[in-house]
């Protein structure tokens, strides 16, 4: 079957094209983009579909691009279709958002060929994935872990980006081309092996091909599979959510856990990754943030919580699990002339102050209650966040402890410190509210007035 036929028919299997869809082709002169602008200019009538191509300049390789922006700019002059070129500055947008060059480059091209796209009207984007390439992604996830999700390769569709060439072998591909006398241009990038890939396709990919097996088709069978056994699970994931989700914004997912224990686990850690990327994405997320999550629902007390990369934070409520990667606000500063409430919107809470007969029994400190010796305090009081060289000393410690080392020691996450109320009294922290409070302000046996103070939610 020839380069043509077999375009023909994936795109057939996979619905790729519709009747007078226009396709921008991200081509870089390398044989595979060359043969799949080839053989869909070869298909344009038979689909009854426009082509555009688009070459992505990564800014990496200055004494390359010109003659290759050259190249594809005659072949597509030579085919009739419409070129243009777009530049991205990899190494400043990798440096900018702490990424490799690799991850800036991917998200980059992603972004030029959309831009162009919707500038050609073009609604689908057609890449030259081959199932060499296939193989590759399925053993390099396989090596660095991963799921069905993972091992099942490169989707042939995803959203409006589709893959032609993702049943044709690269053989076939360099056959075809030189068969047809067509020109092509080799990235000298992909001869060097400090990229994972390309150790892949060098060592890896000839070794298997020793063992007397086709490993590039079985492999990509074995991704066609896992492929469709994720999709069944997503949709089960998908039910089990519509059942767990207690509230949702653009930015936090609340997740009633009580269910969620009775989950299944196989489902569990899907349910998690689909939450923590509602709440900000997924890069960075690896195995071990998923099994703190479990171990958090499992294990954790309400009011516990674990910081993840991106920016990401799971809380424990006392019915649901939060998710989000909102940044707590810090806090204004607020005043109590007197005793009464004292409402601290950043915190969601009131600040309820209560004079106390200490004659009566009383517990000295919970995490939401403190009571102090009222002639030790001296109103107005301040509630605001933590400035540099605070300190305390905490109560049952005896000594002065500085808040940022308390922050430290109680394993405080770093992005809620500048949100936790601090209670002052003539500059000095009374109380850290919701953690410990000052032993110099404890009532004692010489204490004959108290002064209760109590959080209670804003919500109620």
């Amino acid at each position: 079957m020839d380069i043509t036929a077999k375009v023909k028919n994936t795109i057939s299997k996979y619905s790729m094209l519709a009747h007078g869809d226009r396709v921008l082709v991200g081509l870089s002169g390398g044989p595979d983009s060359v043969c799949l602008l080839v053989a869909l200019e070869r298909l344009r009538q038979n689909f009854g579909i426009s082509l555009f191509a688009v070459y992505v300049d990564h800014g990496l390789r200055p004494d390359e691009t010109p003659n290759e922006i050259v190249f594809c700019e005659r072949l597509c002059l030579s085919l009739d279709i419409p070129f243009s070129a777009e530049s991205v500055d990899v190494k400043s947008f990798a440096k900018a958002h702490k990424l490799s060059k690799q991850e800036a480059a991917r998200e980059l091209r992603y972004n030029a060929l959309a831009g162009a796209a919707q500038a050609a009207g073009a609604g689908k984007i057609a890449l030259g994935h081959t199932a060499d390439d296939q193989a590759e992604t399925v053993i390099m996830r396989l090596v660095r872990g991963a799921g069905t999700l993972g091992l099942s390769g490169i989707p042939p569709v995803r959203q409006n980006i589709i893959r032609p060439l993702i049943g044709t072998e690269r053989k076939d591909i360099e056959r075809f081309l030189e068969t047809e006398q067509i020109g092509f241009i080799i990235d000298s990038s992909n001869r060097e092996d400090k990229y994972m890939r390309n150790k892949i396709r060098h060592t890896v990919m000839p070794a298997l091909n020793n063992l007397d097996v086709d490993a590039i088709t079985t492999i990509s069978r074995t991704a066609d599979i896992l492929r469709e056994e994720d999709n069944y699970l997503e949709f089960q994931v998908t039910k089990s959510l519509m059942k767990l989700i207690g509230r949702k914004t653009a930015t936090t997912l609340e997740l009633l856990y009580l269910p969620l224990e009775k989950t299944d686990p196989a489902l569990v850690r899907r349910i998690l990754r689909r939450a923590l990327g509602a709440a900000k994405g997924l890069r960075g997320i690896a195995f071990i943030h998923i099994e703190e999550l479990i171990d958090l629902i499992k294990k954790g007390k309400p009011g516990d919580r674990i910081s993840m990369p991106g920016g990401i934070r799971a809380i424990k409520g006392y019915s649901t699990l939060i998710i989000t990667s909102d940044r707590p606000a810090a806090l204004e500063t607020y005043v109590l002339e007197s005793p009464g409430n004292l409402v601290i919107k950043e915190a969601s809470m009131v600040l309820v102050c209560t004079p106390l007969d200490t004659r009566e029994p009383t517990p000295l400190y919970s995490p939401l209650k403190a009571v102090f010796d009222a002639a030790k305090l001296r109103f107005p009081l301040h509630v605001r966040s933590r400035k540099p060289g605070d300190y305390f000393y905490p109560a049952g410690f005896g000594k002065k402890k500085k808040l940022q080392d308390y922050f430290v020691d109680e394993k405080v996450p770093r992005d809620q410190r500048d949100s936790i109320p601090l209670l002052i009294s003539d500059n000095d922290i009374v109380w850290i509210i919701g953690y410990r409070m000052d032993e110099r302000y404890r009532i004692d046996k010489c204490t004959e007035k108290g002064l209760q103070f109590e959080v209670r939610s804003l919500k109620t």
